[in-house]
């Protein structure tokens, strides 16, 4: 009997607290106050993460990209709730490009230098760019030869950026980039121009049911 007693004082302080903490939730409109949210609670299910229309297809992304911002998404276990919400929802202008990459930090500028200039000559010889990209890129784009998939500003160096992300280089034209900081070399063709695509930034948090 005592037990039962305690339990049900329990039950409105537990409903008091999750109201209180959706609430606290709802209250959330920004990336900056969903960081200052788990930097406060510091949950171990807690995180912000970022979803690209044209990178995520899941069918959680699907459902979060017909919230709008500030819309929320609750799935339910029988041991525990996760919500989901929009904080932030934006077109970012993407880009795509095949590129192959010299990396002249474990030999020297002129023998990478060099080494471009004989695949580009290759290349102008009528070599395809991805078996090109293949056998003399480094880096993870080799293997796909050279593609680098959709990518934004700021995700490559920003000597590649101020380069290539230019609106003066055509579709299928071919271009070197110098990035000496890094003592990398790139030859770069550009497949795909600036696009806008949608994407949204969601907070996610798990808690226990108890």
């Amino acid at each position: 009997m005592k037990h039962l007693f305690t339990l049900l004082l329990l039950i409105p302080l537990l409903s008091f607290s999750q109201e209180s903490f959706e609430k606290q939730l709802d209250s959330i409109s920004t990336s900056e106050e969903a960081t200052a949210f788990l930097k406060e609670n510091k949950p171990t299910h807690g995180k912000l993460f970022t979803f690209n229309k044209e990178k995520h297809k899941t069918r959680l992304a699907n459902d979060l990209f017909k919230l709008s911002k500030g819309g929320k998404k609750v799935t339910r276990t029988d041991f525990k709730k996760t919500f989901y919400k929009v904080v932030d929802k934006a077109d970012v202008d993407y880009f795509k490009f095949n590129i192959i990459v010299f990396d002249a930090a474990k030999t020297s500028n002129e023998d990478a230098i060099s080494k471009r200039s004989k695949v580009l000559a290759q290349y102008e010889s009528g070599y395809r760019f991805k078996d090109l990209a293949k056998h003399n890129s480094v880096g993870p784009t080799a293997k796909m030869g050279g593609d680098t998939g959709w990518i934004k500003a700021g995700e490559m160096s920003e000597a590649f950026d101020n380069e290539a992300l230019k609106e003066d280089h055509n579709l299928s034209e071919i271009f070197s980039v110098d990035d000496l900081e890094n003592k990398t070399y790139y030859l770069v063709i550009k497949t795909e121009n600036r696009t806008p695509i949608e994407e949204i930034t969601v907070l996610k948090f798990t808690e226990d049911i108890e």
